[in-house]
């Protein structure tokens, strides 16, 4: 039956409760009136049936000329509600009004949003903002928008679904970690301290450290003009880039075999742990199973809000041949890390998956992970 109704409504108009009872009581008259032979009991079922005719052709109607449009959802950590936002305009002259707005958001972000318009009149434009509480990291889509109303008489239901793509992206949380002695002693000796000293590295792109006269064979695009028009001469720009003396790679093992509350809170420390990184100066890096080693913060945290537990033995790459945070679980396969790496490993038992001269710091999933992240090594 709610499979029908909803057919209906889609498709068609589906009585509302006083539709079905009004509907009833036309049938049971009519019926009266061919038994009794009765004339005003045919004027009334034929009054009432007019005024159901009349009720259902009017909402479809009412929802006519109506254009659903959305803005885009900035991405947004866990825990930060979302901002979104649909316009409604009435592309006809006549007014519109009495009808709801649903925004048919995925069950994890809470479902079917609703609104009601009053009055919207020809030609303008209806804007719905409002937000979405955010727990858990992801990346969510959703395609459509539904326009529902029961307008003028209430007796009949219409619903129509229209086009509004979306997609909205909810990092993981970064904790704000104020020391960390797991990543503040990676080196190539243990216990040693570095930190990030930068080279300057010329080349044909970056930043420019210098102007020099033009030499034959130098790209026209690095000709400075307006220094050229000063001296008389062409000068050109001498780039350079920034390069880091070391790096540090965060290295997620989704490979592993994970239970939901460890593997959330290793996605967690991922994030916070590259955060921390590139505050203190490191060249930091993210890597995955199946993915390339992803540098870029947007495009870290992008692949960190979207990363899923992946139980297999192919971990489909090697490390870079850096410094490495090992974050994994018990019971996996043994794999060889770079000198001066460190792990996290979360569960016990004595089997880390990793060679016992990495420095361990062993993750309980139980506790909270800040004091954890801060605490020295054993």
């Amino acid at each position: 039956m709610k499979r029908l109704t909803q057919w209906l409504e889609h498709r068609w108009v589906n009585p509302a409760y006083v539709g079905w009872i009004l509907l009833g009581l036309a049938l049971f008259f009519f019926a009266a009136a061919t038994n009794t032979l009765a004339g005003w009991l045919y004027v009334i079922s034929g009054v009432m049936l007019a005024l159901l005719l009349v009720a259902a052709l009017l909402p479809p109607r009412n929802l006519q000329g109506l254009v659903v449009t959305r803005s885009v959802i900035q991405p947004v950590t866990a825990e930060v509600p979302l901002d979104i936002e649909l316009r409604v305009r009435n592309s006809q002259r006549q007014s519109k009004g009495l009808f709801q707005v649903i925004d048919c958001l995925p069950p994890r972000l809470g479902g079917l949003q609703t609104t009601a318009v009053g009055l919207l009149p020809g030609g303008q434009t209806y804007t719905w903002r409002y937000q979405v509480p955010t727990t858990r990291r992801g990346v969510y889509h959703w395609q459509t928008a539904d326009l529902r109303t029961a307008a003028p008489l209430g007796l009949f239901w219409c619903r129509r679904t229209t086009m509004a793509a979306a997609t909205a992206v909810v990092y993981p949380q970064v904790l704000p970690l104020k020391r960390c002695p797991l990543l503040d002693t990676v080196g190539s000796r243990h216990g040693q301290h570095w930190r990030y000293s930068p080279q300057a590295k010329a080349d044909t792109q970056g930043v420019t450290r210098s102007l020099r006269p033009y030499r034959w064979g130098d790209p026209t695009r690095l000709i400075h003009w307006r220094t050229s028009a000063r001296y008389g001469e062409l000068r050109v720009r001498e780039l350079e880039t920034m390069t880091a003396s070391r790096e540090i790679i965060v290295a997620l093992n989704t490979a592993a075999r994970w239970d939901d509350a460890s593997f959330e809170q290793a996605v967690i420390a991922a994030a916070s742990l590259y955060t921390y990184a590139l505050k203190q100066g490191f060249a930091a890096a993210l890597w995955l199973p199946r993915e390339q080693t992803l540098r870029d913060s947007s495009r870290v945290m992008y692949a960190l809000a979207e990363v899923t537990m992946a139980a297999t033995s192919d971990r489909g790459g090697t490390l870079l041949q850096a410094p490495t945070l090992w974050l994994t679980t018990t019971g996996t396969q043994p794999i060889t890390l770079p000198s001066g790496s460190r792990q996290l490993v979360w569960g016990g038992g004595d089997n880390p998956g990793v060679s016992s001269t990495i420095s361990t710091l062993t993750i309980n999933s139980t506790l909270p992970l800040e004091p954890q992240l801060q605490s020295n090594l054993p």
